[in-house]
């Protein structure tokens, strides 16, 4: 396997918009922010270059509260608008970006003697953390951490995390925002993107990252419908392309299928279509 490749994919996969959010509204251009010191703690993105986020500060009766959003525009809820985003205008709102390949974990660098690939995510969080600490973040009186598809994941990796490194007496938040991951078989009754996952934990050392309390009984974590049920290796001719985009054109015998023994939808329902 060529884990460098995995490593690209997700990448790909995982900060691919699945739409965009509030796409009338303008989004305002807030300056990025490199963090300087990563190097010192090889806090490096996968090219080796640094870690970087934007902030746009708070003020009024947000100025002490700090909203951390895993890669996503300053619309919807990063927006500066009080009519679009009442709750959280005002606040610090922060965009980390997201250049890890593995939802800000990891600690481990990949060499094959061509290629040298920083798979330093753990190592980018606690970076950009330090780096917000001393402008405000410290201080904190409310905070919610969130994320979008890869976020999403990264804002499970990180919660409890997070809550550490804010006062005792803060109001702490966490919400992934579509960032679920089901596992299960695809309709070829295999773990595809089970062990697609599992590749990306070996490869960039995320096992030592992952919360112990939730290995105890569950392997890796797997994509969603389209990515995990009906994955291109599993249905080589495409016969499931126009059920896996759109639901309503799924004949009853594919419906049958996903409603197998096999299978336990107890998040996706398809009875609706029957």
């Amino acid at each position: 396997m060529n884990f460098a490749a995995v490593a690209m994919t997700l990448l790909y996969l995982t900060t691919v918009e699945p739409w965009r959010v509030n796409s009338e509204e303008h989004s305002p251009i807030v300056k990025m922010t490199l963090v300087t010191n990563a190097r010192e703690t090889s806090a490096l993105c996968l090219d080796g270059s640094l870690p970087a986020y934007h902030l746009d500060k708070g003020y009024g009766n947000g100025k002490n509260n700090w909203l951390l959003q895993f890669e996503e525009l300053f619309s919807g809820i990063l927006s500066n608008n009080a009519t679009l985003n009442p709750d959280f205008y005002n606040w610090n709102r922060v965009k980390l970006r997201y250049c890890d390949g593995a939802s800000f974990t990891g600690n481990k660098v990949f060499n094959n003697g061509t290629t040298k690939l920083y798979f330093k995510g753990q190592k980018i969080w606690e970076a950009i953390i330090q780096d917000l600490l001393p402008k405000g973040l410290k201080n904190a009186n409310k905070a919610l951490l969130s994320g979008c598809s890869a976020g999403g994941l990264a804002t499970f990796h990180h919660c409890d995390n997070f809550t550490k490194y804010l006062p005792t007496n803060a109001s702490v938040k966490c919400m992934s925002d579509a960032g679920f991951f089901l596992d299960e078989k695809d309709i070829s009754f295999n773990y595809t993107m089970r062990n697609f996952f599992k590749s990306v934990v070996t490869l960039q050392g995320v096992e030592q990252d992952l919360n112990r309390n939730c290995t105890k009984g569950l392997s890796s974590s797997a994509y969603l419908f389209s990515n995990v049920l009906v994955t291109p290796s599993s249905d080589p001719h495409g016969q499931w392309n126009h059920c896996k985009h759109n639901l309503s054109t799924c004949t009853p015998a594919k419906i049958d299928t996903l409603q197998g023994s096999a299978f336990n939808f107890s998040v996706i329902n398809f009875t609706f279509l029957k």
